[in-house]
């Protein structure tokens, strides 16, 4: 439970690093918590690519190219899979 707590932190501070519509002060809570989501149900990049995207479509009404999303998904399933290596 822990490990997993840990992960998710880092989830949360790659997606804020993310920032794609440069709003700087992590105003993000609700689309890193649907996207948290996501990351545990899909482990396909671009799945959760289109996924992220789709979350960040819907809040603010534009969107994020899909290499963008493509790039943090990798990033995040990596994250994801080191988690689950060292269980």
């Amino acid at each position: 439970m822990e490990s997993e707590m840990k992960t998710n932190l880092q989830f949360v501070d790659v997606l804020n690093e993310w920032d794609p519509f440069k709003l700087k002060n992590g105003n993000y809570d609700p689309e890193i918590a649907d996207t948290i989501q996501a990351i545990h149900e899909l482990d396909n990049p671009e799945e959760l690519a289109v996924r992220i995207q789709s979350i960040y479509e819907f809040s603010f009404e534009k969107t994020i190219p899909i290499d963008q999303c493509l790039n943090v998904a990798r990033e995040l399933l990596a994250i994801k899979d080191n988690d689950s290596c060292n269980i």
